[in-house]
């Protein structure tokens, strides 16, 4: 179709020719020499495009390097054609046409090729396309990401019709891009929304960091309309976009940190050839780790926990990305286990070993107490004591900021795991270290997933005090944290993450209701009270421990305590009294014991509902104190 056209225009080009050079008087032609012209003169020129392969082309896609194609498609065409008739007037006297024709002619033709090709575009942008039934959308950025965006949009398959862009660039205000007018700055969206009857936001700024896009989110979030990104640069290579590379606003963007910087340099040399071991390999953190390790080409990849189905799924899902120089072994193990484990460390002696796993949930290890001391506590200890014994190089223990001045069983236990880490590093020859950080979304059991399934079924949103807040990080970001903090390892460290500022959940549950497209009075927020062991607040260091910068800055260390070598002997035999005994212990003493060995320990639920505003009041005092001193080392 495309190549009949321009055969159509070649020879339409040759008839204007001569009709301008003979100055309209028709009766003056020489038909049969003009049409003599046009094939000859066709036949000449269609070779000359297709060496410069415009036939190749999408043209709904066409840009300015097109048109110079075309350009140059035809001027090697006309030189062919110049060429043949000089040849035979060389050779026979004879002059075809007025010299002129051969001028004007491709003159003609590249006029005639190259509209042709701009209002295909023109029909494929959906300039001349309904708006009917159409999305209207506000464009924010009236950069190149922008217009490439707008000119995909316009395309008449799409379902969206660009109305307007937003940029802060006041040069750009009330000029025209891609024929769509830019009406306003970040500021003036609530009002253009409303002016413009605008249905959806697509936010086209694929290069901005976290925090400018966070902040635009939330100005956007006061209007009614939906909103979408484009994921990154990537997606904007060589002008190729499509309306599926669009995506939903996540909780993670409302959270405005920029990427982890990792120093490949440094990971790859503790980690590349290494046997690493990974407990807890099914969970969120674990598998994260996982698929993180594995592009570091380690030996041997060792994927324990106890859940055959999660160690199946992340075993299954590797296999699709190892590299050829790593072996992948899943192992089906209960780090309570001392005998199964010592078996798995004698028969793969791991040089590093990430301990991910643990029992996490604050309501269920208040009501099984004895189960976080056998997991945590227990669990923990048996893990140190085998990589001391087999001499691994590293030892990176996951923590949570529920350890720092616990109100639960679990914080207290992972507390005591703490205490075992840091206590064992002062005798081995073993890097051993703690990274303590705070909630991690979209990980099982946190609050986002619980959230999303009560958004699914219609609500009520469940939040537990309207003050309640927490850290959150991705477990991307969390998980590459806690590898770099590997690196730099020196042995008895406690890294503490910059987790940024802590989020109000209740603010977390409107922002998904609003995010999954429904408002507060489709979906309500119920407050259900404080669950036994929760905080309003976290912590993310003691009082006593305070922070010391690193070579990254995302990444601190708290002043580390220890047990002396008698004193956590003392402990584990404790504690292992009450597991071998546990039909005749009551909760009560677990907790005491708790309390013996983690003196921060403060288990006393009850008190929350009747001293509230005192809590408050100390809380939010305490997590002053802390972003102060993380703020403090981050400007040393």
């Amino acid at each position: 179709m495309v190549v009949g056209l321009d055969i159509v225009i070649m020879m339409t080009s040759i008839l204007l020719s001569y009709i301008l050079v003979y100055d309209f008087r028709i009766g003056l032609i020489d038909w049969n020499t003009c049409i003599q012209m046009m094939i000859g003169y066709t036949v000449i020129m269609v070779p000359g495009l297709v060496l410069k392969r415009i036939y190749n082309r999408l043209w709904s896609y066409a840009s300015i390097g097109d048109l110079l194609s075309i350009l140059r498609g035809i001027a090697l065409g006309a030189g062919m054609v110049w060429s043949v008739n000089l040849i035979i007037y060389l050779v026979s006297g004879r002059i075809y046409a007025p010299f002129s024709v051969w001028f004007i002619a491709p003159l003609l033709t590249f006029l005639g090729i190259a509209g042709s090709r701009f209002v295909w575009r023109l029909l494929s942008d959906g300039y001349a396309g309904r708006k009917a039934n159409k999305i209207r959308t506000l464009i924010v950025g009236a950069g190149e990401a922008g217009y490439i965006v707008a000119r995909a949009l316009r395309r008449e398959q799409s379902r969206y019709y660009p109305v307007a862009f937003i940029d802060d660039n006041v040069n750009k205000l009330h000029q025209n891009l891609a024929g769509i007018p830019v009406v306003g700055t970040r500021h003036d969206i609530p009002e253009v929304v409303k002016q413009y009857d605008i249905d959806e936001i697509i936010l086209a700024l694929p290069s901005a960091k976290r925090q400018e896009i966070t902040k635009i989110i939330n100005i956007c979030k006061t209007t009614d309309c939906k909103i979408k990104l484009i994921p990154g640069v990537n997606d904007m290579v060589n002008g190729e976009f499509t309306v599926s590379v669009l995506r939903n606003v996540d909780v993670e963007d409302l959270l405005g940190r920029e990427p982890v910087r990792l120093n490949l340099q440094e990971i790859a040399s503790y980690l590349e050839g290494k046997v690493v071991l990974v407990t807890g390999a099914g969970g969120s953190i674990g598998s994260e780790l996982c698929r993180q390790v594995i592009r570091f080409h380690p030996k041997r990849l060792i994927l324990l926990g106890r859940g055959e189905n999660s160690v199946y799924e992340i075993e299954h899902e590797l296999r699709a990305m190892i590299p050829s120089d790593t072996e992948l072994i899943p192992v089906i193990a209960d780090i309570q286990d001392y005998g199964r484990v010592a078996n798995v460390f004698k028969t793969h002696r791991p040089d590093v070993i990430f301990h991910a796993a643990a029992h996490k949930h604050v309501p269920l290890m208040e009501m099984h107490p004895i189960e976080a001391v056998k997991n945590n506590i227990l669990g923990t200890y048996n893990l140190v004591v085998l990589a001391d014994m087999y001499q691994a190089e590293r030892f990176v223990m996951i923590s949570t900021d529920k350890a720092v001045n616990p109100t639960n069983v679990m914080g207290a236990s992972k507390r005591a795991a703490e205490l075992i880490v840091q206590s064992r590093s002062r005798f081995s020859r073993t890097r051993f270290a703690t990274v303590r950080f705070g909630n991690v979304l979209g990980s099982r059991g946190s609050v986002i997933p619980l959230f999303r399934k009560q958004i699914e079924a219609g609500g009520p949103v469940t939040v537990t005090h309207p003050k309640m807040v927490r850290y959150f990080m991705t477990i991307p970001e969390a998980v590459q944290l806690v590898i770099q903090a590997g690196a730099l390892s020196e042995g008895g460290e406690t890294f503490v993450l910059d987790m940024g500022e802590p989020v109000k959940i209740i603010d977390l549950a409107r922002d998904l209701i609003r995010l999954s497209g429904f408002s507060e009075k489709e979906i309500p927020i119920q407050i259900s009270g404080i669950r036994p062991g929760e905080k309003l607040y976290e912590e993310l260091l003691t009082k006593e421990e305070g922070t010391m910068k690193t070579v990254h800055d995302r990444i601190f260390i708290a002043r580390s305590e220890y047990l002396a070598e008698e004193e956590l002997a003392e402990m584990i035999a404790s504690f292992r009294t009450l597991a071998e005994h546990q039909d005749g212990v009551q909760d009560e003493e677990i907790r005491r014991l708790l309390k013996r060995w983690v003196p921060t320990y403060m288990p006393n639920p009850g008190q929350l509902h009747l001293t509230m505003s005192n809590i408050l009041h100390s809380e939010v005092k305490n997590t002053k104190n802390i972003n102060l001193q993380i703020a403090s080392s981050m400007a040393e």
